[in-house]
Order: C-alpha cells, then sequence, then structure tokens
C-alpha cells in the first residue's frame, strides 16, 4: 500500500493521550477530537485510521466509542489505548472490536502508560521521552508492515469478552471557593456535566471523571474531595507501583 495518509481520532480528555497520537503519527494528517461530536466522516482507502483514548476502569469511555461509530471505511486502523500504569485489561479489545464493528481492517495495536489523570503521583511525568520515543518507533513500525508483503494481515489483542464490568468512580470534581464561574470547564467538558449558567456545579449522572475540568481550571478550582484522592492514591501505588512499557501489536 502506497502513498499513505494519517487520520486521528482521538480521546484525550488531559492531553496524555494526545500526545502519545502525535507522537505516532509525528504529528501528520487530520485529527478528529472526540471530546466533541463528531461528524459522519468518511475514511479514505489510502488513509491509515488511528483511534487513540485512555482507559477508565479497564474499559474505554463510553462517549468516545459512541462518536468513533461516527467515523467510516473499510481501511487500515490502529487501537490505542493508554492508562496510568495499573492495567488496560479489557480496553484494548474493547476499541479493537469498535474499530472492526465500523468497518475497518485492524492491522495493529498498543498500550502505553500515561500519568493516571485521577491521582496524577502514579506514573507522574509519563509519557515522558523515551515513552514518546516508542510512540514513534510504533508509529513507523505500521507504515513498514504496510508497505510489505502482506498489510492487511490482522492482529490479536488481549482481552476478554464480556469486556469488564465498570460502573465509573463514586466521586466527581467540584469546585472550591476560589472558583470566579468563568465557565472554561462548562465549555470543555465532554459529556456536559458542568451548566454553563452555574459552573460551580457538577451533574453527577453525566460526569465519567475525565479530569478535563481539573486541568484546564486557570485557578485550580476545581479537584477531587481529599478523602478519595487519598484513598484513590493508596490503592493505586499498591497496585501500579512498578513502571509499566509500551506493548505493541503488529
Amino acid at each position: 500500500m502506497n502513498d499513505l495518509h494519517w487520520i486521528s481520532a482521538v480521546f484525550s480528555p488531559t492531553g496524555g493521550t494526545t500526545a502519545i497520537a502525535k507522537a505516532i503519527t509525528g504529528g501528520q494528517g487530520h485529527v478528529v477530537d472526540l471530546a466533541v461530536p463528531a461528524p459522519s466522516t468518511p475514511v479514505a482507502g489510502n488513509t491509515v485510521l488511528l483511534a487513540a483514548a485512555p482507559v477508565f476502569g479497564g474499559r474505554i469511555p463510553a462517549v468516545a466509542l459512541e462518536r468513533l461509530a461516527a467515523l467510516s471505511g473499510s481501511g487500515p486502523a490502529v487501537a490505542v489505548a493508554v492508562y496510568g500504569n495499573r492495567d488496560y485489561e479489557d480496553a484494548l479489545l474493547e476499541l479493537s472490536d469498535a474499530l472492526k464493528a465500523g468497518g475497518f481492517q485492524m492491522i495493529g495495536a498498543a498500550a502505553f502508560v500515561a500519568q493516571h489523570s485521577i491521582a496524577p503521583t502514579i506514573a507522574q511525568g509519563r509519557p515522558d521521552q523515551a515513552d514518546l520515543e516508542a510512540a514513534a518507533s510504533f508509529g513507523r513500525a505500521v507504515l513498514d508492515k504496510l508497505a510489505g508483503p502482506n498489510p492487511l494481515a490482522p492482529v490479536t489483542v488481549p482481552g476478554n469478552t464480556p469486556y469488564k464490568d465498570w460502573k465509573g468512580v463514586p466521586f466527581h470534581p467540584a469546585a472550591g471557593e476560589s472558583c470566579i464561574s468563568c465557565g472554561l470547564c462548562a465549555s470543555r467538558c465532554p459529556v456536559g456535566a458542568i451548566p454553563a449558567g452555574s459552573p460551580k456545579e457538577t451533574d453527577p449522572e453525566r460526569c465519567i471523571t475525565c479530569m478535563r475540568c481539573v486541568s484546564l481550571c486557570p485557578r485550580g478550582a476545581r479537584t477531587i474531595p481529599a478523602p478519595a484522592l487519598q484513598a484513590t492514591t493508596a490503592m493505586l501505588t499498591e497496585k501500579a507501583g512498578v513502571p509499566r512499557q509500551p506493548e505493541f501489536f503488529l
């Protein structure tokens, strides 16, 4: 397959997944931001679709999968799951299955580590330079495969069906006294969980604790309640203490 181009569909509330996706593609090609509703987008046959999303509790966020379904095509696709050093469990399989359901041919997949969005002391500073270099190497390997004698050879990724039962975490970011109601968080929330007219509030039925509002707030006014943060950090320190490395499937 010659004259290939990248298109990336990325859900990245706090930026770690975007950094990995950009390193894989070398910053080339069109990017579909899955943090907002995606229009119907046909993907040309000479295009490699990179679908990248973070892992929440061993799964891909449902909103990312719903918006990814707006992309259609029959060409090659690559799935990338980005997780906070604990485990990606069924996420990579779930993302791969979604791409195949959309008509794409799964020819590659990878799992990368990024700083944990809720407990930032876990995998702090990742993706680091070594991670980004590994991502760039993976991107080159994908293109090399597509230029080879068996470009559309399918891949098998880890995971189980039915997928892990995940209902989210029982806590959500809250606005503190330093909030000035600027509305930035409300305008950028991927699921509309923060009312534009009352940005100090959070709708617990909609919020997926993606931490975008916390990462964006210019005053640091949005935080996770301290007891929940401490408990989550302690649990992850025990379960995710040893740094994990990127995994490729080609």
